[in-house]
C-alpha cells in the first residue's frame, strides 16, 4: 500500500531556521531604513528635552554671567513649589484646563449630534461651526479683546440690551472677569474641534444598529445609551486627549488677552517670562520640564483609558 511519506523532523527543522533567518533579515532591513527617521527624530526632540533637563540642573542666570553657572542639582525643582506665583500659575492653569475641556466636551458632542441628523441646510452649518476653530489662536484672542473692550466692545452691547447689565463693565480688569472671558474664548474656538471628530465617530457607526434597536422596541435615550455612546466613546477620549494637552499648554490666549494679569498667568507664561524676560535659563528649563512631566503624564491616562482601541485611530 502507498501513502505519503512522512516529512523529515530535519525537514522542518531547516524550514524554521530559514524562516527564523528571513525575519531577522526583515527586521535589520526594516532598521536600516527607519535608522535616517529615528536619527532626525532624536536631534529634534529627545535631544531638547535632554539639553533643557541639563539645564534645570543648573544655575543658569544670564543677567549675573559672573556665577559661572553652578550645578544645583534639583534645587531649581525645589523652587518651583516655595515660589507662591508659581504656584498660583499651576493653580490658574488647573483650573482652566478642567473648565475649558468640561465646556467643550458638552458643546461639542451636543453639536455632533445635532450635525449627525438629517435637515435642511446641514452641509452649511457644518462648515460654518468649524470656522472658528480655522481661525488662528492669536486672531482669535485679539478679535475677542475687542470684543469685551469697556467702551465699545460687542459682549457689553449685548448683555445691556438684553439687562443682564446696567452699564459697560471692564471685564478683562478683574479676576474672576478675566478668567471667564479667556474660558469662553477658549470654549467658542476649540469646541469645534471635538464636535469634528465626534462626528466622524458617529458617522462610523452602522445604520442597522439604530434599526435593529427600534425593531426591538428601544427608545431614543436607551439606544443612545447602548449604541452611541459606547461607540464613540473612544473617539471623544482621542479628542479630550488633544484638547486636554492643548489646554494645559495655554499660551497665546492669555499673552494677548491679559498677558498674565488678573491672576491669569498660566504655568507656560510664566516659564515663558523666567526664560525670555528675566533670562533666568535654570529656573524657566525647570519649569519648562515640569509641564513636559504634567504633559507625558496626562498622555499616559488617555493611553490606558483608550487601551487596545489606540490602534484603531
Amino acid at each position: 500500500m502507498e501513502g505519503k511519506l512522512p516529512t523529515s523532523p530535519l525537514k522542518n527543522t531547516h524550514r524554521k531556521i530559514s524562516k527564523t533567518s528571513l525575519e531577522k533579515k526583515e527586521a535589520r532591513d526594516a532598521w536600516i531604513m527607519m535608522s535616517p527617521a529615528i536619527i532626525i527624530l532624536l536631534l529634534i526632540a529627545v535631544y531638547p528635552i535632554i539639553r533643557t533637563f541639563w539645564i534645570s540642573l543648573h544655575e543658569m542666570v544670564l543677567t549675573d554671567p559672573s556665577s559661572g553657572y553652578p550645578f544645583i542639582g534639583l534645587e531649581n525643582y525645589v523652587k518651583i513649589f516655595n515660589d507662591q506665583r508659581a504656584m498660583d500659575s499651576i493653580i490658574f492653569t488647573l483650573k482652566f484646563t478642567v473648565v475649558t475641556v468640561f465646556f467643550e466636551l458638552l458643546l461639542g458632542f451636543g453639536a455632533a449630534l445635532l450635525m449627525n441628523k438629517a435637515f435642511i441646510g446641514r452641509g452649511f452649518v457644518r462648515a460654518s461651526i468649524l470656522v472658528p476653530w480655522a481661525i488662528p489662536t492669536t486672531v482669535s484672542a485679539l478679535m475677542w479683546k475687542f470684543i469685551y473692550n469697556d467702551q465699545y466692545g460687542l459682549f457689553n452691547d449685548i448683555l445691556t440690551r438684553f439687562h443682564v447689565i446696567d452699564s459697560y463693565q471692564a471685564w478683562l480688569s478683574s479676576s474672576s472677569g478675566s478668567f471667564m472671558a479667556l474660558v469662553i474664548t477658549d470654549v467658542w474656538k476649540t469646541a469645534p474641534f471635538i464636535a469634528l471628530l465626534t462626528l466622524a465617530g458617529l458617522q462610523m457607526i452602522p445604520k442597522e444598529l439604530y434599526e435593529s434597536a427600534k425593531i426591538d422596541g428601544a427608545n431614543k435615550f436607551q439606544i443612545f445609551l447602548n449604541i452611541t455612546l459606547p461607540l464613540v466613546k473612544y473617539t471623544v477620549i482621542v479628542a479630550l486627549l488633544f484638547r486636554t494637552l492643548d489646554a494645559f499648554r495655554v499660551f497665546e490666549l492669555i499673552t494677548v488677552m491679559t498677558g498674565g494679569a488678573n491672576r491669569t498667568e498660566s504655568l507656560s507664561v510664566y516659564a515663558y517670562n523666567n526664560l525670555m524676560k528675566f533670562l533666568d535659563f535654570g529656573y524657566g528649563s525647570a519649569m519648562s520640564m515640569l509641564i513636559f512631566g504634567v504633559v507625558f503624564l496626562i498622555s499616559l491616562i488617555y493611553m490606558k483609558a483608550l487601551g487596545s482601541k489606540l490602534t484603531d485611530f
